[in-house]
């Protein structure tokens, strides 16, 4: 029987004698361990050889043996002694107190096991919903599979990082939540459209403040790479089938929100850049973001 690097328990020779070096090894415990069970009172060979030495006897090893189980169960060395002291009847309610404890430490174990888990599909597939759950909260134009054509588009990048990051943790409500924010946000970027509000005055950087802002629980958007974003609404059918659906129009008008906010920002939309990578194009509103 061999425990987690804490020495090994094995079959003890009935009527052997072991030196301190011996013991160590059949125990798989280095000596200076030994040395230290014996200066503690834990463990203490029981005789000497006729030059002195300490021997084990096999009642000595069968002791250690009990202690290097109490040990993995994580019983400190102080309460060993006790434990292996005790009555039958205190000895048998201790482990069985120290075994609730363990039912314990495995659920806790199981529920970190199973978050680890959870975080891991969440960075390979950029979100942690199921299907089914994807559909309900975004809606019946969305594809899951978008998620995924993303990641193996985009995987490298540090925006899908970000991304990854802080999607892996977030909870059904949250996207709810952020999903439900995104729609109030469409409707008031049609609303305003039709109204006539035009770029460049204050409401209107107000909402493309709030639209870039849309994308932080995803990742951090700049006003450059919002122009960026805002040349793909225009020239990609997706997303100006999308925004037109909402409001005649809203696509271009939105391009023009966008730039006219990011120049008030000292950004010239003519010359902006997404930096030193590529922008996520059509993917960036198909990974869950509210593009």
């Amino acid at each position: 029987m061999t425990g987690s690097g804490h020495g090994r328990l094995v079959d003890v020779p009935v009527s052997d004698h072991r030196t301190v070096g011996a013991a160590a090894g059949l125990l798989g415990v280095t000596t200076r361990t030994l040395h230290h069970w014996d200066a503690v009172g834990l463990v203490c060979p029981s005789d000497r050889s006729a030059v002195g030495y300490r021997l084990y006897t096999s009642a000595d090893l069968a002791r250690a043996q009990r202690v290097l189980i109490y040990r993995e169960l994580g019983v400190p060395l102080d309460e060993i002694a006790a434990l292996l002291d005790a009555t039958a009847d205190a000895g048998l309610a201790a482990l069985r107190a120290q075994r609730a404890q363990l039912g314990t430490r495995i659920d806790r174990l199981q529920r970190m096991a199973d978050a680890v888990d959870r975080m891991i599909e969440a960075r390979q597939s950029g979100i942690s919903l199921t299907d089914e759950e994807q559909l309900a909260l975004f809606g019946p134009h969305w594809q899951p599979t978008w998620v995924e054509q993303a990641r193996d588009r985009w995987g490298e990048t540090e925006q899908w990082a970000q991304y990854a990051e802080r999607a892996a943790g977030r909870t059904h409500a949250e996207w709810a939540r952020l999903t439900a924010d995104t729609e109030t946000l469409h409707a008031d970027l049609a609303t305003a459209r039709r109204s006539g509000l035009r770029p460049g005055t204050p409401a209107a950087n107000a909402l493309a403040e709030r639209h870039r802002a849309s994308f932080t629980p995803y990742f951090d958007c700049t006003h450059a790479m919002h122009v960026c974003l805002a040349r793909r609404f225009v020239t990609d059918p997706g997303y100006t089938e999308f925004y037109d659906s909402l409001a005649p129009g809203l696509t271009v008008w939105l391009s023009d929100v966008i730039a006219a906010n990011a120049q008030a920002n000292g950004v010239d939309p003519a010359t902006a850049t997404w930096g030193s990578r590529r922008p996520p194009g059509d993917d960036a509103e198909r990974t869950g973001s509210p593009a």
